[in-house]
Parts: C-alpha cells; sequence; structure tokens
C-alpha cells in the first residue's frame, strides 16, 4: 500500500464508489454527482496544504486506487488536525495500514500533537480499526447522523502523538 496525490483519472473509481450505497453507509457526504462533476472537482482541486492534504491509497500490486486517506483543518497554532479515511474498493483491507501511515505522516511530517475523528457508534468495523491504531473515545455525540431515516450518534476519537499502535 502506498499514499498519492489524485489525479483526474481517478475520477471514475471516486464516482463509482460515490454510488455504491454500501460504500456510502456511514459517510457524512453521501448525494449523487455526475462523473463530469467529479472529474471536475479533481481538476479544480487546490493543491495539498497544512491545512488540508489528501492521498489516494494505491496497492503496490497493480497500482489501484482503493481509496482515500485526508488530515483536514490542521492548524500550527494548536497542531491538531481531523482524519478522514474513505475505502472505495470493499474487497481490499489496506484501510489499517493507510491509516497508520497518514497518522505517521501527521506526526513526523506536519509535526501534529493530535489527529481527531468521528465516527458512527453502529459503524462497528470503522470503531474497532480507529481503537485498534490507538484513538481512544472522548465523547459521545448525540444523534447527529441521519441514515435511512434513523438518526444515530457519533463517537470523537482521538490519537496523540505517541500513541500510534505498530501493527
Amino acid at each position: 500500500m502506498q499514499l498519492r496525490a489524485l489525479e483526474p483519472c481517478d475520477a471514475e473509481s471516486l464516482w463509482r464508489w460515490n454510488n455504491d450505497p454500501d460504500v456510502m453507509r456511514w459517510m457524512d457526504t453521501y448525494y449523487v454527482q455526475s462523473l463530469a462533476g467529479v472529474r471536475r472537482r479533481l481538476e479544480e482541486r487546490a493543491r495539498n496544504t497544512y491545512g488540508d492534504t489528501l492521498y489516494g491509497i494505491e496497492t503496490r500490486e497493480g497500482g489501484a486506487l482503493i481509496g482515500l486517506v485526508r488530515l483536514r483543518d490542521a492548524e500550527p497554532e494548536t497542531g491538531c488536525a481531523e482524519l478522514d479515511l474513505y475505502i472505495g474498493e470493499k474487497d481490499h483491507c489496506y484501510a489499517t495500514d493507510a491509516l497508520r501511515t497518514m497518522c505517521r505522516y501527521g506526526f513526523d511530517t506536519l509535526r501534529l500533537h493530535k489527529i481527531s475523528l468521528t465516527v458512527v457508534t453502529e459503524n462497528h468495523a470503522a470503531h474497532h480499526l480507529y481503537q485498534k491504531a490507538g484513538f481512544v473515545e472522548e465523547g459521545r455525540l448525540r444523534q447527529v447522523f441521519r441514515r435511512d431515516g434513523q438518526w444515530y450518534d457519533m463517537f470523537t476519537m482521538g490519537l496523540l502523538e505517541g500513541e500510534l499502535r505498530p501493527a
């Protein structure tokens, strides 16, 4: 697994994932977009900065794009950032490697002190993945996520520099 910059040619994969209800089940931005719109967003996306870094997750064998990982809202004054992880190819199990790689990048390169995230309480696989990497539950946001006519709670989780668990 390796991380790489996104390219306009990745639009078809992103479009396909965004239209897959299983992939989008626990995502908070679930709306249909045209392939042309996804391609345009990739073409117009600003380059990565300290405050917003987005990478594609790619397999080493074959170089297929399987997901995205992002550190956003990073602030040098606080040393904190938010993490988003999005795996589009359900038959690949690189989420753990991608999560750890991006956290190491955040701590080592961006010199962050803390990485935070939110996860729907019913998304048991993601919750387990984050705990396994060392993220700790810091709170619960009550009924802030709606899917299929039902409201769900979300956990807020955090990982401090030095708490990332090895594989």
